[in-house]
């Protein structure tokens, strides 16, 4: 059974930082993209960076880029994500994802993502 379980959101005073998690278990991950999401209350939900297990190439959304940082333990199946300078906009459930069928760059799209974490919500915090 495919799991990805995400923690290490909470809530954080603007400007403070986080690391988020994703274990993943049930499956060979070594050829996935990897990647992170976010939906705010009433807004779609929107990727955020992605990156993958067999390489370091990462991609960012304009919106995070600079203040997030995707990387990933392959001893651990884990993927993280930093979250440094927080803004209160960044308030939303966090998501981790999982793309097996992307050989060729890296999918910014939900859809193009098979496997999905639970969520963890990350509040910020004037």
């Amino acid at each position: 059974q495919v799991q990805l379980v995400e923690s290490g959101g909470g809530l954080v005073q603007a400007g403070g930082s986080l690391r988020l998690s994703c274990a993943a278990s049930g499956r060979t991950f070594s050829s996935d993209v990897m990647g992170w999401f976010r939906r705010a209350p009433g807004k779609e939900r929107e990727f955020l960076a992605a990156i993958r297990w067999s390489a370091s190439s990462t991609y960012y959304a304009d919106s995070v880029k600079g203040r997030f940082t995707i990387s990933r333990d392959n001893a651990k199946n884990t993927v993280y994500l930093q979250m440094n300078s927080l803004k209160l906009e960044d308030t939303a459930v966090y998501y981790c994802a999982a793309d097996p069928r992307t050989t060729i760059g890296i999918a910014t799209i939900p859809r193009s993502y098979d496997y999905w974490g639970q969520g963890t919500q990350v509040t910020v915090s004037s």
